[in-house]
């Protein structure tokens, strides 16, 4: 896919901020992004979701793992614990994160 400036032009949040967790999960398999702008991380480590991609990019959450952040792929992540039901839907902003 193009990963261009903007993954998608909508995501989805606990909170107007994106700052809220939405929910935690843990790794179901190693991954190691194509750049600096996903977050990597080994089988079984906890992953915290801030904001979930909508649209054309469906595939991709933003979240933590440790103090790294970034994007990775939903389906590698098993879900055992939301922090909110509610999802508020927002306009993704240019990602300023240039990775050389």
């Amino acid at each position: 896919p193009d990963l261009g400036r903007r993954f998608a032009e909508r995501k989805r949040c606990a909170d107007p901020e994106c700052s809220m967790l939405m929910c935690r999960g843990k790794a179901m398999q190693d991954f190691k992004g194509p750049d600096c702008r996903f977050v990597n991380f080994k089988k079984g480590e906890a992953v915290y979701v801030y904001y979930k991609l909508i649209g054309k990019s469906t595939e991709l959450w933003a979240g933590s793992v440790g103090s790294d952040f970034g994007y990775f792929p939903k389906d590698l992540l098993e879900i055992n614990h939301n922090y909110s039901n509610e999802e508020l839907e927002l306009p993704t902003d240019v990602s300023l994160i240039c990775c050389f």
